[in-house]
């Protein structure tokens, strides 16, 4: 049970850092970037090559993340400058990091098990994970807290105020979309060195995984107040690889994995779709004189 426990906790704060950054384009963009699946593979696929060259594991990381930047900046670029919709921008850069990534390690596969990484033999590696995660989230809090952070919570909510101020809602969009395939691709980058190898198809249903979390955090967590977006994203995330993993002890196949993932997300959607509600006060209406007059009453 306890492997069980660190081995959910390991992964899901690996994923958590993704599940940030599509947190960025799904709530606070309001933008279906389908780019994020190439972006994981391109952040672990930087940083293989990278450690076969000898770099230190830790500039891997920065690499990475600036490669990711570069690949948001460009399906922003694509929806914003060519006009190409929000979906088939994500879609065409996607398809063509898988040839990017391909180029980058030479091969569709590439093992890391004798290059030293991130993950030290002395500190547990939950304890690595979560202090990325924990950096990731204040981060990301932080930027949200500045001038302009707020306008670009402001482009998803309200665009048409946005423009008004004589902001170009483009360039917000460009910038969150590059802050978003950022974190991606930081937790591309430490899933390689984490499992030690890095392939070319590691990023397929990336999205789902990431949307499957957001939509999990904050359909248990929204009720409570005191826990904003990011927080409720990383919680998701450790919920979404325990529920995996408590389905595959269960007995299901390996093979089952996106079964039980497109499961987990119709779950969370049909849940989210619902107001659910704590509130034990019924709510008793009359009709007088043809207008409707509502009571509260308290519930036996």
């Amino acid at each position: 049970m306890e492997t069980f426990i660190i081995g959910v906790l390991e992964q899901g704060f690996i994923f958590a850092i993704m599940a940030i950054g599509v947190y960025i384009t799904y709530k606070i963009l309001d933008f279906p970037d389908l780019s994020v699946d190439g972006t994981f593979a391109l952040g672990a696929a930087v940083t293989a090559t990278a450690l076969l060259k000898g770099v230190n594991p830790f500039y891997t990381l920065v690499l990475s993340f600036a490669a990711g930047l570069l690949a948001g900046g460009f399906t922003g670029i694509l929806h914003v400058k060519l006009k190409i919709t929000n979906l088939l921008s994500g879609i065409l850069v996607m398809i063509g990091l898988y040839s990017i990534n391909l180029r980058i390690m030479g091969k569709a596969n590439v093992p890391l098990f004798s290059q030293n990484t991130i993950f030290l033999n002395k500190v547990s590696p939950v304890i690595i994970a979560a202090l990325f995660v924990i950096l990731t989230k204040i981060s990301l809090d932080l930027f949200l807290k500045t001038k302009l952070g707020f306008i670009l919570k402001a482009t998803g909510d309200n665009p048409q105020m946005v423009t008004s101020l004589g902001i170009d809602i483009g360039r917000i969009k460009i910038i969150g979309l590059m802050l978003s395939n950022g974190f991606v691709a930081l937790a591309g980058s430490i899933m390689a060195q984490y499992q030690r190898f890095s392939d070319a198809s590691m990023g397929t249903g990336i999205i789902v995984i990431g949307l499957a979390s957001v939509i999990l955090g904050e359909c248990v967590f929204r009720k409570t107040s005191i826990i904003v977006g990011t927080t409720a994203a990383i919680l998701g995330s450790i919920l979404y690889k325990a529920s995996v993993g408590l389905a595959l002890n269960l007995g299901f196949p390996p093979t089952d994995l996106k079964l039980i993932t497109c499961l987990i997300v119709i779950v969370a959607l049909s849940l989210n779709g619902k107001k659910l509600s704590l509130n034990f006060r019924g709510k008793k209406s009359v009709d007088i004189g043809g207008v409707r007059i509502a009571s509260n009453k308290e519930s036996a």
